[in-house]
């Protein structure tokens, strides 16, 4: 039996590697003719996409962009990517237009029609209104002669050879090309606003973006009853009671007028145990480590993560002081870590 089973196995295999090939192939195939309709469309690149930026940099309103069936959903990406980064921008579905949606139109607005066919109904049925009401027109469509591309102010070519699908009829590189030059205005528009990171960081405050370009010290640190501060005189019975009280990792330790002369860790006690002898006739400054790295409230919580990481040894724990180093609260690296700011690779970069 094992004799007769063993080439029909082979002979399986054989086959699956077989149609792997072929399937990897074939995708090969489908994105060489997506990469080609890219490099067309970049060498279709007129003045009209110029006109196209500096007409939506100069919008007094908003940016509608407007598109049916695959193109709605472009349509949509293209918005979002705008409103991200600086420039207002809605959707608008043209069924919906149609029927009383279009009265989010001014006449300080663009509207941005997609259409490959350029000969869409719905947008063409809201072209007159659109031109009663005043906005300005600049479509991205496939074919420069329609009457889409007749009808607008600016006209965009987003033509296409052929479709990567093997029937060439599913929207697959004129979707993607589509994409694409929407993505170019939307970038030609963060370069000629001269949108900053921080800018983006304010439309993205949930993102790991907007936490490490805005979240600061103060928003983590710990602060009042929570902060635990000795003075350097303190016995060590009370600094050890207040450490397992507080559970913070590390006390501060202050002078007479409240500026940090030191910090006690987990780690600093540990230490001392080698004196275990006379452990108890200690004072908190005859263990603390002293000129502690620091930082302030107005710090940005990842730079305040940098400072714990770029050490020989990770700190667990910084002090946070005032310009006139008092001390104001403590900052934990688990603290950090529930923030979303720290992974096991370090600062985060996911959106």
């Amino acid at each position: 039996m094992t004799g007769t089973s063993l080439p029909i196995t082979i002979n399986t295999i054989s086959s699956k590697k077989q149609h792997k090939s072929s399937i990897i192939k074939e995708a090969k195939f489908f994105l060489d003719v997506e990469i080609d309709a890219i490099r067309r469309v970049k060498d279709l690149l007129d003045e009209n996409f110029e006109k196209a930026v500096n007409l939506l940099y100069d919008c007094k309103g908003k940016v509608v962009v407007t598109g049916m069936g695959k193109s709605g959903i472009i349509s949509k990406k293209i918005a979002a990517t705008m409103s991200s980064t600086g420039t207002l921008a809605v959707f608008l579905h043209p069924a919906e237009g149609i029927h009383g949606d279009l009265g989010i139109v001014t006449a300080n607005d663009v509207v941005l029609a997609l259409s490959k066919s350029g000969e869409t109904e719905e947008i063409l049925t809201l072209l007159p209104s659109i031109k009663e009401i005043g906005a300005k027109i600049i479509s991205l469509v496939g074919n420069i002669h329609s009457t889409l591309a007749r009808e607008s102010n600016v006209v965009i070519d987003a033509s296409v050879e052929r479709e990567a699908c093997p029937l060439n009829l599913v929207p697959t590189a004129s979707t993607t090309v589509t994409m694409v030059l929407g993505d170019a205005l939307a970038t030609s528009l963060i370069k000629k606003r001269g949108f900053k990171s921080q800018d983006f960081a304010v439309y993205h405050p949930g993102g790991i973006l907007g936490k490490r370009l805005l979240l600061k010290v103060k928003d983590l640190m710990h602060t009042g009853d929570e902060n635990p501060i000795l003075h350097e005189d303190t016995n060590m019975s009370d600094v050890i009671v207040t450490l397992t009280e507080k559970k913070m990792g590390g006390v501060n330790i202050v002078d007479t007028c409240g500026h940090l002369q030191g910090i006690i860790t987990d780690g600093d006690l540990r230490r001392s145990l080698k004196h275990k002898e006379r452990l108890f006739s200690l004072k908190a400054k005859d263990i603390m480590t002293k000129n502690p790295v620091v930082t302030s409230p107005e710090a940005k919580a990842v730079e305040a993560l940098e400072l714990m990481e770029n050490r020989p040894s990770q700190i667990m724990v910084l002090p946070v002081v005032d310009t006139e180093k008092k001390v104001v609260g403590i900052l934990r690296l688990h603290d950090i870590v529930r923030a979303g700011l720290y992974s096991q690779e370090g600062i985060g970069n996911r959106e």
